[in-house]
């Protein structure tokens, strides 16, 4: 179960939902959790289009559904720009994430580390050929994100999105989400230091290896020092 399955007003199953829905919901969680936040541009159509493995035309239906909500600004001519959550409150689908908000980094971090090492283990296990593919995929389109913090970040989400997924369990897929979540505008801080990206992508490139080798032990260290990297970059830039 993704994320957007969770947002308000989503009373059905996911397949009763148009792929135009999904995405807009998709963005405006981001847009409610942080991670995308006023003045950011987003990526172009092509490039979110690609990223979110949809067509261009739904990307499209979905920035309109997001500007009638006012919460980004469409130019022509020039990039779409995150305005804000807008008069729609999501409470329902960032509730948790205001209840991590209380925590400190180093609770949250222990307890995603200590969840997030099962749901690996087991998505090692279980992962798809299509789920193993996309993965790759979006590996080798964020070598081309390294200048790229916004685009980088969304996919970044996808990543982890598909990894927690491929556990077969939606109960673990949620929790570890939600702690992914935490913390979201540090991340954005820390992911603008030189070379963040970069050492982001090559982790990313180990876990999709260890994934593909069918090696869950390999695949566990991989995230674990992949966590260790995100909890220690970002407490650099919590600091005072």
């Amino acid at each position: 179960m993704q994320l957007i399955d969770r947002v308000p007003g989503d009373k059905g199953t996911i397949a009763k939902r148009t792929v135009k829905e999904q995405i807009s919901d998709k963005l405006a969680y981001m847009i409610h959790s942080g991670l995308l936040r006023p003045g950011d541009e987003l990526p172009s159509e092509r490039e979110l289009a690609a990223t979110l493995a949809v067509s261009r035309e739904t990307v499209r239906a979905a920035i309109g559904v997001l500007q009638a909500r006012q919460m980004i600004q469409v130019n022509q001519g020039a990039r779409t720009r995150v305005l804000g959550p807008g008069p729609m409150p999501l409470h329902e689908s960032v509730g948790v994430l205001g209840g991590l908000k209380n925590r400190s980094l180093d609770e949250v971090n222990e307890a995603r580390a200590a969840v997030e090492v099962q749901v690996i283990r087991l998505s090692a296990k279980r992962i798809k050929p299509a789920q193993l593919a996309r993965l790759q995929a979006l590996v080798e389109e964020q070598r081309a994100m390294l200048q790229d913090p916004v685009r980088f970040q969304i996919s970044d989400q996808e990543f982890h999105g598909i990894l927690y997924r491929a556990c077969g369990n939606s109960l673990l897929a949620d929790v570890v989400s939600d702690f992914y979540g935490y913390g979201l505008e540090f991340r954005r801080l820390a992911l603008q230091r030189k070379g963040a990206i970069a050492h982001s992508v090559a982790e990313h490139e180990r876990i999709v290896a260890a994934l593909r080798s069918r090696k869950p032990e390999a695949a566990v260290q991989a995230v674990r020092d992949h966590l260790e990297h995100v909890h220690r970059t970002t407490r650099a830039v919590m600091a005072p």
